[in-house]
């Protein structure tokens, strides 16, 4: 919540930028809208400009942020108000047309909602729409900006739409400025996501400094689209080639990075460090954004409830089948009554236990079924009555608890003729026009990822030490969907060679274990970034929201990956600075 005022105090910016919309947000946003028709906006925000709205309009700072979500009118309508309230005058905007909920009905009978992951048809899931949100792109922003707006609000808007805008507005960019655009993208992707591009998240963590608080990241654009990274002097974390490699490589998936304002090349990205906390992103090349918009549909999925049973000791497998055979059983109708189940033996006991707690295993056990009843307290009552006749030392993590209601997300593409943006302010409202050129969908997709390259190294024949991965590279990982993202990168190019040649898609698929099996599975070398993205289909089943994983958004899996031992040529297990207190 300091994030505004931290930015404002800490040293000059010209615009204040922030993206409040993941996923699964949008779903939330419009439950709260269901509820009540002035909310379904992010309420932290207008908290936030409470704070300092007043000392960006007396400064001349632009605030841009995607934080109205499925509400933007609503959410300028709080801010007029907090003008009111405080005495400020200032020029307030808002960007919609992304809301295609009314209109679906109508769209569906000449576009069926075709699952871009799966190739499904929503109609054929026979689940009902709650939210259905197009990811529309900068220029309404623009149009904002152009017309004297200190502060722009909007819908569903890209990530990267809330530092484009600013960015094409001030240097006057026209829409076809494709290498321009391309390079405003790429910076507002590294630093959509906050302090992930100055430490937060990072892999080799223990060499960032002060990390109990790092700087809030700041974009530097030039007017030809390339950008420096870096934060405010005097702040905690750092800003580095491995800490932006990281985040470039977060949530993406082939080659080409695609937005409704252009198609950017991600292997056209080049780094360089820039001095201190500053690193330099230049070379990035662009194309025309696709012919089709991508759409979020969100449907009502059901309902889902877990319990996690706590085992400890010795004879571990068997107690986590005791638990298995007894529950099915107790349950009406045992595990195939149930829509969807999902169990986790999580092994974290050791062999001759130091503590009580270096004894203990957790089996985790979800369920998922539209029968509220089913997976509510029948089924977590039903864990509870277990405790006194089963395993030896049986208890749970938690008492039983209800069901809750879980969504189904479901990523479309939609012509951009089934788009009408729009842009109001001071009660007037005019239409954003799609993109003035586009690209069929198809050619995008054929587009080649630069070669990785070609060693002179023979790697099969090299003496090798087993040892984790992550000796060697950083991993950076999340959900894009119901696919899982895998990043890594090396810091050298000598382990860039040999990282290509070992981590092939085959590679990456069994590093991930069992839960892959027979997911399609794919690698795209980023030579500039001396990164591979690795992307394994439908890990995550249907979304974050429907998905009964314990890390439902796949955050995790970089580091489970960086933990597999495998065997790294001796030769590149050089010595390593001396780590850093992150504290």
């Amino acid at each position: 919540m300091s994030a505004a005022r931290e930015m404002l105090d800490g040293g000059p910016i010209d615009v204040l930028t922030g993206d409040w919309l993941a996923e699964l947000t949008m779903l939330i946003l419009a439950r709260q809208k269901a509820k009540d028709p002035n909310a379904g906006y992010a309420r932290t925000f207008v908290t936030q400009m409470a704070d300092v709205l007043g000392d960006c309009v007396a400064r001349g700072i632009k605030v841009v942020s995607n934080a109205g979500g499925q509400n933007p009118q609503g959410c300028a309508a709080a801010l007029e108000q907090l003008c009111a309230q405080q005495g400020i005058s200032a020029r307030i905007a808002w960007v919609a047309g992304d809301d295609l909920l009314e209109d679906l009905p109508a769209i569906t009978e000449a576009h069926p909602l075709v699952n871009t992951d799966t190739g499904e048809s929503l109609t054929e899931l026979g689940v009902v729409p709650v939210t259905a949100n197009a990811y529309l792109g900068a220029w309404g922003i623009v149009e904002a900006l152009t017309d004297g707006a200190d502060l722009v609000v909007t819908g569903r808007v890209t990530d990267a739409a809330v530092v484009l805008g600013p960015a094409a507005w001030h240097f006057g960019w026209s829409r076809t400025d494709w290498n321009r655009l391309a390079g405003a993208v790429v910076a507002g992707h590294v630093i959509e996501c906050g302090t992930q591009c100055t430490g937060g998240n990072y892999s080799a963590f223990t060499s960032i400094p002060d990390l109990r608080r790092p700087g809030f990241p700041i974009a530097e654009i030039h007017a030809d689209g390339s950008s420096v990274i870096t934060k405010h002097p005097g702040t905690g974390g750092a800003v580095t080639e491995g800490t932006v490699t990281a985040q470039l490589l977060y949530e993406i998936q082939g080659p080409i990075y695609l937005n409704p304002d252009v198609s950017v090349r991600l292997d056209s990205i080049r780094l360089g460090d820039d001095g201190p906390d500053r690193v330099r992103i230049s070379g990035v090349e662009g194309l025309p954004p696709p012919d089709r918009v991508k759409v979020a549909v969100n449907s009502d999925g059901g309902w889902r409830n877990a319990m996690t049973f706590v085992l400890t000791g010795l004879d571990i497998e068997a107690k986590a089948t005791l638990i298995e055979k007894t529950l099915w059983s107790l349950l009406p109708g045992g595990k195939e009554s149930f829509a969807a189940t999902e169990v986790e033996l999580l092994r974290a006991d050791r062999p001759d236990p130091a503590s009580n707690d270096q004894a203990v295993a957790l089996l985790r056990v979800a369920v998922a079924d539209t029968d509220r009843s089913k997976v509510g307290r029948t089924f977590s009552n039903t864990v509870t009555s277990m405790l006194l006749a089963s395993y030896p030392g049986m208890f749970t993590t938690t008492p039983p608890g209800d069901a809750t209601a879980f969504g189904i997300y479901w990523p479309v593409l939609l012509p951009w003729s089934t788009v009408n943006g729009i842009v109001g302010a001071a009660g007037a409202v005019r239409a954003v026009p799609p993109p003035p050129q586009t690209t069929p969908a198809t050619t995008l997709e054929d587009v080649e990822a630069a070669p990785a390259p070609v060693s002179t190294c023979d790697w099969a024949s090299e003496p090798t030490t087993v040892v984790p991965l992550g000796t060697v590279i950083g991993a950076r990982s999340g959900d894009k969907g119901g696919n899982a993202n895998v990043g890594v990168w090396a810091h050298d190019d000598e382990t860039y060679s040999w990282l290509c040649w070992y981590l092939d898609a085959d590679r990456l698929r069994r590093l991930v274990g069992p839960e892959a099996d027979g997911l399609e599975t794919t690698v795209v070398p980023l030579p500039n970034l001396r990164a591979l993205n690795g992307i394994v289909h439908g890990l995550l089943g249907r979304g974050v929201a429907a998905s009964m994983r314990l890390d439902t958004q796949a955050k995790g899996l970089g580091e489970y990956v960086r933990a597999k031992a495998v065997p790294v040529p001796t030769r590149l297990l050089r010595p390593v600075a001396p780590a850093t207190d992150p504290g």
